[in-house]
């Protein structure tokens, strides 16, 4: 995606002097030097080997315990992380347990990232404009595979996440499903697809262990009728009802180029965002896609150009 203008952060940037305070204190009245010197387990004089540093140099508490070695970057993010309540992925863990592509989540003070919470706000402003505006779930369409269609519904949830409230992920591509992969999330045969066949088991919403606040629902088995599946009432009653359980849903779909999936499910959600990628999309196909959702009561609530 194209990169925001703001800068990144930085350790330097990060970090108060006070250390010391009561263990009762919530993070968000901690500083921290505080949630650093106790994730570190750092003894009283390591503290003050840091604080003397700190007052020699005039950096931050969180800079110099990284320029002693004492800490690293990522535990300084961590920590900023834990007094704001911000959900946050430590680099040491990608690949572990949430792999790398989710960037809102594994890089939150990147570029990237910050590009995503600005689209967030965009898609706030133009879906939620009025006390009158109904409330909708959105779909994310694209045009082409490799249009980066995934990635965007996977980082989008994860920024959504982050706000207060409760966010879902559909992943409604039942034919190149993906969000469980970026998630780390173990296959199953449980999920979308067994509950619009009629087949639905218990536990088929899958938490982010990462992100309290994102929930996943995966396809499951990939079924050979995908189309027909969500063409059936069924599919449109069971986002009716997830809107009433969540705060924000975000639906993953098919490229236009497997089927007519994608058109379909953004009429059942309502509001649809579509993706393409620079010098890969074609305009007329883009086009297309544009009227082809209009033709039902789908709000298209804008396009976004993948640089990637």
């Amino acid at each position: 995606m194209k990169p925001s203008s703001n800068p990144h952060f930085h350790a330097s940037a990060l970090g108060g002097p006070n250390v010391g305070f009561p263990e009762t204190q919530a993070d968000n009245e901690r500083s921290i030097g505080e949630i650093i010197s106790q994730a570190n387990n750092l003894s009283p004089e390591q503290i003050e080997q840091i604080l003397a540093y700190q007052r020699e140099h005039g950096v931050r508490f969180g800079e110099a315990a990284v320029a002693l070695q004492l800490a690293n970057n990522d535990d300084v993010l961590w920590a900023l992380a834990q007094q704001f309540h911000y959900p946050y992925s430590p680099e040491s863990d990608v690949n572990k347990s949430l792999p790398g592509e989710v960037v809102v989540a594994t890089q939150p003070f990147s570029a990237r990232a910050e590009s995503f919470r600005s689209m967030r706000s965009h898609l706030i402003m133009r879906m939620f404009s009025g006390p009158q505006t109904p409330k909708s779930a959105l779909a994310v369409i694209s045009p082409n595979t490799g249009d980066g269609k995934s990635y965007f519904a996977a980082n989008l949830a994860a920024a959504f996440s982050q706000l207060s409230g409760r966010t879902l992920l559909i992943d409604a591509d039942m034919r190149a499903p993906r969000q469980h992969e970026l998630f780390g999330l173990p296959e199953s045969s449980a999920g979308l697809s067994t509950i619009l066949s009629g087949r639905a088991a218990s536990n088929v919403i899958r938490p982010v262990k990462q992100l309290p606040s994102l929930f996943v629902l995966p396809v499951g088995t990939t079924p050979p009728n995908p189309l027909e599946l969500v063409e059936r009432p069924a599919f449109g009653l069971l986002i009716r009802e997830l809107m009433t359980k969540f705060d924000h849903v975000i639906v993953d779909t098919p490229a236009a180029t497997l089927g007519s999936d994608g058109a379909v499910i953004a009429a059942k959600c309502g509001a649809a965002i579509l993706i393409a990628r620079r010098n890969h999309s074609r305009l007329d196909d883009i086009q297309y896609m544009v009227n082809t959702a209009k033709i039902g009561t789908t709000k298209v609530i804008g396009t976004v150009i993948n640089e990637f």
